[in-house]
């Protein structure tokens, strides 16, 4: 009896140590917290999203959802190293925007540079040694390589566009930070300073470096622990001298991409995801044909899929989300962009669509 008292409280005592570290971040408290609770959408201590949103659909159990994830689409990793363009940091004159895979892009506007949800680790995870695993060849970049950012922009605070060990790379040499509500705490507990962090809820609005940043609703939810839902999701409108921009985090389909085409586009340019779907979880991110519907509502010009091509954390094929997506796009005649890892977009001007992932 002693010795299993011991062993469960040694466990209890590991995992609270573990849940610690300083890769786990930190819940709001104080000021943000207060904040937090003042907002119309948090409920019984968590914020809540505009529609119902259930982490499954009736019906599906728990149990289902680890059978169907031991049966997992054999074509889930690629079975080749993707390919990629050597980015440029030099650009000017424009707007411009190089995706690097996953969520993780850069924007060079005139002479600023903004950073968008780097992810620059080998595992989305706490850890270096567990987690989902990078494609070969999506390596090509490291955060070292990257010269002064302006702003840094994180979406919302998940591993896979939240990490830890990247953004410890970028804290000295990123002027500010631009997150969600609440995901600021984290920040500070990696070293960031609080004067160079800004935290924005559902329709607030920064203005840095005289880029104008609307955060909006999202549809999906947020925790690096066992709590969910303490810091808040968001997209961002970004507004330039020239284009209007819709930064899209993660986000299941909801009435609100209509709402925020009305309020504020028409879109030069549409970031949305279009990966990491399942039939076990629809309603936190959208399927590929749901993504084109939503570049649709927001009044997009161009739309450009990300949460693809670097890691694979639902159990469809690598390559189906950006299948699926240019499919539908040419059905409801919604012109896409599909740049290769590493390559630029230029706002306006260049939209690359070559079907590279075929090759």
């Amino acid at each position: 009896m002693y010795t299993l008292v011991l062993i469960i409280c040694a466990v209890i005592s590991l995992t609270y140590l573990v849940l610690h570290t300083p890769a786990f971040g930190r819940l709001p408290g104080g000021t943000r917290l207060k904040k937090i609770s003042l907002l119309p959408n948090y409920e019984q201590g968590v914020l809540k999203n505009i529609s119902p949103t259930p982490m499954k659909p009736a019906g599906i159990s728990y149990l289902t959802i680890v059978r169907g994830m031991l049966k997992r689409d054999p074509n889930r990793i690629p079975d080749r190293t993707l390919p990629h363009l050597e980015p440029e940091f030099n650009l000017n004159g424009g707007a411009y925007l190089t995706w690097f895979g996953h969520s993780s892009y850069l924007l060079q506007i005139g002479p600023l540079k903004v950073l968008v949800d780097p992810v620059f680790s080998g595992r989305t995870s706490p850890f270096s040694f567990i987690g989902n695993k990078n494609y070969k060849g999506t390596d090509f970049i490291r955060a070292e390589d990257f010269p002064e950012i302006d702003i840094l922009l994180i979406t919302h605070d998940h591993y896979d566009h939240m990490d830890y060990r990247t953004l410890l790379k970028f804290k000295d040499k990123t002027k500010h930070v631009l997150t969600s509500l609440g995901a600021g705490a984290h920040l500070e507990r990696w070293g960031f300073a609080a004067d160079r962090i800004t935290e924005l809820a559902w329709g607030e609005e920064a203005v840095l470096s005289g880029l104008s940043f609307i955060a909006t609703p999202a549809r999906h939810f947020t925790g690096r622990g066992f709590k969910r839902n303490r810091t808040l999701w968001s997209g961002f409108v970004l507004k330039t001298p020239d284009y209007r921009l819709y930064l899209g985090g993660d986000s299941g389909f909801d009435t609100h991409f209509a709402a925020i085409g009305e309020t504020y586009g028409p879109f030069d340019l549409a970031v949305l995801e279009c990966g990491q779907y399942n039939e076990f979880w629809p309603y936190i991110h959208m399927f590929p044909e749901q993504t084109v519907r939503a570049a649709i509502a927001l009044r997009a010009k161009v739309l450009l899929p990300v949460h693809w091509g670097k890691f694979s954390l639902a159990l469809h094929a690598w390559n189906d989300p950006i299948n699926r997506v240019t499919k539908s796009a040419e059905e409801l005649n919604m012109k896409i962009t599909t740049p290769m890892l590493g390559e630029t977009v230029h706002i306006g001007s260049f939209y690359p669509d070559k079907k590279w992932w075929l090759i």
